[in-house]
């Protein structure tokens, strides 16, 4: 009789297993309510989109995304962030361009002019003076203290004069103050890609503009860009500068900054721009065939301007939270619903129950 008992046991767990397995959830499938639990469940509200019947992202996520005011491009400016012929470096407009800028037009050049306005003199004088007809028994002089003094203090005082700005301009230029902004560039064979790892780490890709283009949008012959890199005006601006082909050199005259960017190493520089526009630059090292056409376009804007600008290319700016995307909504789970008499969670909690009394 036992035996008899044990074996219908055996029979009626063998029965429930396959509905016990059935009725585990599959992690990948999205687990659907049951007509009781849908009635409980808040009406999702349905948006149409303009142009088809199909379901898009809710009525919140469309006003942000039409809240985005798209970016109007600064137009270049004669002079400004260019070169136009002249002579000796372009207009600064960072702190550390306008400090260098001082140093080289103040000090080392008129330092280097009286030198050799001098020794070009010394020279004449000396060839003039001092020639075989003028002088057929020569000198027979072999030291003087006071021209070997003046010659040995003279280059020192020169160079003291010369080292003390030098050092502090060193300073102010590998010295950065706390970054605002940190912008990764690398360079690639033969274009510049720019990634803003504050601003949610997307990515915009640089190639030069044909000269059709260029001529259509009033931009400088080989120096304009798809996508410029976009950075907000009076910020500190960490660049991070690498590559991932050959050497390459990222630099902007106007801002006194030029960084190699060299393969597996990471390079950094800094600028700070307080005024709005457009300013233009080079690679300024020979990477290969195309060295030549990989220009680089800097486009300073306001802050909130740079914002909007982030949030178009679907960014964030720090502390904000990242904008929902189109269709997430669809995509979404539903939220938990609490167990009822006839809900798969019940009956799965009754088949585990039974399947663990049996064995």
């Amino acid at each position: 009789m036992k035996t008899l008992l044990k074996i219908l046991v055996l029979a009626a767990s063998l029965g429930l297993a396959p509905a016990a397995a059935s009725a585990q959830p599959n992690p990948n499938v999205v687990p659907q309510p049951v007509p009781q639990q849908q009635a409980q469940l808040p009406a999702q509200p349905a948006v149409l989109g303009p142009q088809t019947g199909s379901t898009q992202n809710p009525p919140a996520a469309d006003a942000a995304k039409a809240a985005v005011v798209p970016l109007d491009q600064v137009k270049p400016e004669a002079g400004i962030g260019q070169p136009d012929g002249r002579w000796g470096f372009q207009t600064q407009f960072t702190s550390v361009g306008q400090e260098a800028l001082w140093f080289h037009n103040q000090l080392l050049l008129p330092i280097i002019t009286i030198i050799t306005l001098f020794v070009l003199m010394l020279l004449l004088w000396v060839m003039f003076r001092y020639r075989s007809s003028a002088n057929p028994v020569p000198s027979r002089t072999s030291h003087n203290t006071v021209i070997e003094v003046v010659w040995t203090l003279v280059p020192v005082i020169i160079l003291v004069a010369i080292a003390v700005p030098s050092i502090k301009l060193l300073a102010h230029q590998y010295s950065p103050p706390k970054a605002d902004l940190t912008v990764k560039v690398i360079g690639h064979q033969w274009y510049w890609s720019y990634q803003y790892p504050d601003n949610g780490d997307f990515e915009v890709v640089s190639n030069i503009l044909s000269e059709d283009e260029d001529k259509k949008r009033g931009e400088p012959r080989l120096l304009g860009v798809d996508e410029r890199v976009v950075v907000p005006a009076g910020k500190v601006v960490k660049l991070i500068v690498t590559s991932d082909d050959v050497v390459h050199s990222w630099g902007v005259p106007s801002f006194w900054v030029k960084m190699d960017a060299v393969p597996g190493r990471l390079n950094e520089t800094w600028f700070k721009v307080d005024r709005p526009g457009l300013y233009y630059g080079q690679c300024y090292e020979l990477c290969g065939a195309r060295h030549g056409f990989m220009p680089i376009a800097v486009e300073v804007v306001p802050p909130a301007q740079f914002a909007a600008w982030v949030a178009s290319k679907g960014g964030t700016m720090p502390g904000a939270a990242k904008p929902a995307l189109p269709g997430a909504a669809a995509n979404a789970q539903p939220a938990p619903v609490a167990a009822t008499a006839n809900s798969p969670v019940t009956n799965q909690a009754a088949a585990s129950t039974s399947r663990g009394s049996i064995q």
